[in-house]
């Protein structure tokens, strides 16, 4: 089924289309500037199953960037910052703490600058093919201002991407080209890219990053600039594929997917960074419990009220996995999880947060609110399940939220000075089971960073 195109706004006012696919480990897939339509593409039977496999196990996110495809045509800046305020949207709008940035070819200086800039943000790196910055750039630029005819310049370039032997499938992708964006568009957005390069910032990006590059691809310098990258990135791992083709889901796909799981660890069987918990461990407990599910259930049906109870569950599932998360039970409306970071508890429980209200936008109709309560101390392990005082509190925190808050003790905040968490102070209650009054604070998600 043909993923559902919504829209989000940049910073600068520009409206930019996406769609989401599957679920898991986020990722977001950069557009290939300026060719990019995300809806014609998925009508393409192999770009479809790149994206399909890719998202088999994971949340795959793909937008059109300013100028191209459904986003939107009236656009003037197209400076490398304008573009990381399209990502940036993206990543804000779907609530995003932690993902995967994969970059075919021309994105590559952007999702490096944004990379450097945001190391929290960005889990892995993974550079497609990545473009000879000015020197690609410019090879199209100088083509374009030459006059040459725009349906004769497409046709060159879906001959170069598929190898000029290439017949009807070049054709079909000479006119997908036309469709991604308008001469000027593209002309303006070549005249930007040979301003763009980001070696100064090489040094800077901390994620784990893996640059594949396909041997024989003829249409850009590609394997001189794969290896530039693998020495200035530190500790960047460089693929070798075979293949004449820049684009990924023409020629040998096996050997890009297989890359690309081994190096996300996708056949390891628990989330990144989860790490399970001993006896004695210290770790940070968090609750999630669905407010008023017996009167959504009333209210809606069983049948209903278990399809907004799913909603639930994937997006907390999902939010676990890309911050390393452990569900320790699922319980109906709610869940137990617990983290070895409180950091990372805490931007899990923003992420989720921030994910349902983005749910309730889309649904207006079958809103989920959620109460998230946090607590740290050392648990007792028993048979895969955490008791004692430290997750009795947790669980009384959660209850006293209403839905859409996060509620946290004392000791989490502590343990999260000075990381940009933003906590409002909550008066002193009295919790069942606790002699003394406990202090709380609500921590302000929707302004934290």
């Amino acid at each position: 089924m043909e993923p559902r195109i919504q829209y989000t706004h940049t910073a600068d006012g520009v409206s930019i289309a996406f769609w989401t696919l599957g679920g898991g480990m986020p990722v977001v897939e950069m557009p290939t500037l300026p060719w990019s339509h995300i809806q014609l593409e998925w009508q393409d039977p192999e770009y479809r199953r790149w994206y399909e496999r890719l998202a088999e196990k994971r949340k795959l996110v793909r937008y059109d960037g300013r100028g191209t495809g459904l986003s939107d045509r009236n656009v003037a800046d197209y400076s490398i910052d304008a573009h990381m305020l399209d990502l940036q949207a993206v990543v804000e709008r779907l609530g995003l703490q932690r993902f995967v940035l994969l970059v075919p070819s021309t994105g590559g200086p952007i999702a490096i600058a944004y990379a450097a800039r945001h190391p929290e943000a960005v889990s892995h790196l993974v550079l497609w093919c990545p473009w000879a910055w000015a020197r690609g750039a410019r090879a199209q630029l100088l083509k374009l201002r030459e006059g040459v005819d725009w349906e004769q310049y497409t046709e060159a370039v879906a001959h170069a991407t598929y190898g000029w032997s290439a017949g009807e499938e070049a054709h079909r992708w000479a006119a997908y080209l036309r469709e991604c964006a308008t001469p000027e568009t593209a002309l303006a957005i070549f005249r930007a890219l040979v301003e763009f390069d980001v070696t100064a910032v090489l040094s800077q990006v901390r994620s784990p990053t893996l640059i594949l590059q396909r041997r024989q691809v003829a249409a850009v310098p590609g394997l001189e600039v794969a290896k530039g990258l693998a020495a200035g990135i530190p500790d960047a791992r460089l693929a070798l594929l075979e293949g004449v083709s820049i684009l990924p889901w023409v020629g040998d796909m096996e050997a890009a997917w297989a890359a690309i799981d081994e190096f996300l660890g996708d056949s390891e069987p628990a989330p990144a960074g989860a790490e399970p918990h001993t006896a004695g461990g210290f770790c940070t407990i968090l609750f999630t419990d669905v407010e008023g599910s017996t009167a959504l259930t009333e209210r809606l049906g069983d049948a209903k009220a278990r399809e907004v109870l799913r909603n639930h569950e994937r997006i907390v599932r999902e939010a676990l996995r890309a911050h390393g998360g452990a569900e320790v039970k699922a319980m109906g409306d709610g869940f137990m999880a617990s983290f070895s970071s409180a950091t990372r508890a805490l931007e899990c429980a923003i992420a989720m947060q921030r994910a349902f209200a983005a749910h309730d936008d889309e649904h207006p109709e079958t809103p989920i609110r959620v109460r998230i309560g946090l607590n740290a101390g050392e648990p007792i392990a028993e048979k895969e399940d955490l008791f004692g005082t430290a997750v009795i509190l947790a669980a009384r925190i959660a209850a006293h939220a209403e839905g859409g808050e996060i509620i946290a003790s004392d000791v989490v905040r502590q343990l999260v000075a000075g990381k940009g968490f933003l906590f409002a102070q909550r008066d002193e209650v009295a919790l069942r089971g606790f002699e003394d009054p406990v202090r709380l604070y609500e921590v302000r998600w929707e302004e934290s960073l």
